[in-house]
């Protein structure tokens, strides 16, 4: 295991500036997953930490050790990438073992690694198979494994499941939280789906344009985000967001009203400066029910029943489109007037569209 630091850490392309001053820093044994839309330069960051990228300006370290002019060999890392990157031609067994079998590592020595990282992926079966012989889930424990018989300080993993159907990506989901368990090693692992960012993270990193916008564990990141692009990023559906206008302010609270939404005091969290400001107001589809007297009103649009829950798209007086995700089975019809209530502590505001 080693912890991992990055210190205002660059990257150019040409007079490009594409990673821009970046600061993570990763413990011993923590499961951080860089999250972030495409071009946002998760996947660029994770090849700098590997070394096939150079840095431009900036520290890398690993364990004590700065690392910027380390070739990928002499780092600790292993990584696991998109593509399988397996030879077609040999077994698994070959596959597994290719990187000690070109380090000249003793056949026994060799072995030996090869059954171990087989018997904790479960795939000591498979080890005389080849690739064509494999489903995708398989082959990507085959790329995993060649990783584990490395015995790095570090795992990398540049969006490993993205190539899988949905059922497969869950159970490699589990796999992958297993083996991070077991081995008790430190990943870092980059993905665009934030569903696996939630479920594997101890630490979610999120990146815009190069840039971290936000660093902490899952929950608090969900809860708490610190600006509108991460409360809108994570999470299923997506936050809601409407302008509004504050009408009354004090040191922790907003009283704010907008088209389709009762007035309501919420909480500011230092966003809101002076009356009359012009805000966003966010809430999550989870946190809103039916009521009869609720604080959002208008007219429902679709509404979508998939048996755990029920989705409901509904615009408000301004035509802005909202959608609830109620817990429950429920009917309801186009053009039915609706209304909605929440618990205010839930909301949040947002001093521009970042």
């Amino acid at each position: 295991m080693a912890s991992v630091s990055l210190k205002n850490v660059q990257k150019n392309f040409g007079d490009t500036l594409v990673i821009k001053g970046v600061d993570i820093e990763i413990e011993h044994g923590e499961f951080v997953v860089f999250v972030g839309p495409s071009g946002c330069g998760k996947s660029t960051l994770l090849r700098m930490i590997a070394g096939l990228e150079d840095i431009s300006a900036g520290d890398l370290s690993i364990g004590e050790k700065v690392v910027n002019a380390l070739p990928p060999k002499e780092r600790g890392v292993s990584m696991v990438f998109q593509s399988y990157a397996i030879f077609p031609h040999m077994t698994v067994r070959e596959n597994v073992a290719f990187g000690l079998t070109i380090a000249k590592v003793p056949d026994a020595e060799k072995n030996a690694k090869v059954q171990n990282a087989a018997r904790i992926l479960q795939m000591e079966h498979l080890l005389d198979r080849r690739p064509n012989q494999l489903s995708g889930g398989q082959r990507q424990r085959v790329a995993i494994g060649r990783a584990i018989v490395r015995e790095p300080a570090v795992f990398l993993f540049d969006e490993p499941l993205s190539n899988l159907d949905a059922a497969l990506r869950m159970d490699m989901r589990m796999e992958i939280a297993n083996l991070h368990k077991q081995l008790d090693a430190t990943m870092i692992y980059v993905t665009h789906d934030q569903v696996e960012a939630m479920t594997l993270a101890d630490k979610i990193v999120v990146l815009r344009d190069g840039e971290v916008m936000q660093a902490g564990a899952p929950m608090d990141l969900y809860l708490e985000p610190d600006n509108q692009f991460v409360a809108g990023f994570l999470g299923s559906p997506a936050m809601n967001f409407i302008q509004v206008n504050v009408s009354e302010l004090d040191a922790t609270h907003a009283m704010v009203i907008g088209p389709g939404l009762a007035p309501t005091r919420v909480p500011h969290r230092g966003r809101a400066h002076t009356a009359g400001q012009s805000m966003t107001f966010g809430l999550r589809p989870q946190h809103m029910w039916p009521a009869e007297d609720g604080k959002l009103a208008g007219v429902v649009g679709i509404s979508e029943r998939l048996g755990s829950e029920t989705v409901v798209n509904f615009r408000l007086q301004d035509d802005s489109s909202l959608i609830a995700s109620l817990g429950t089975d429920q009917i309801f019809t186009p053009g039915q007037t609706v209304a909605f209530d929440f618990d205010p502590e839930t909301a949040h505001l947002f001093a521009d569209l970042k």
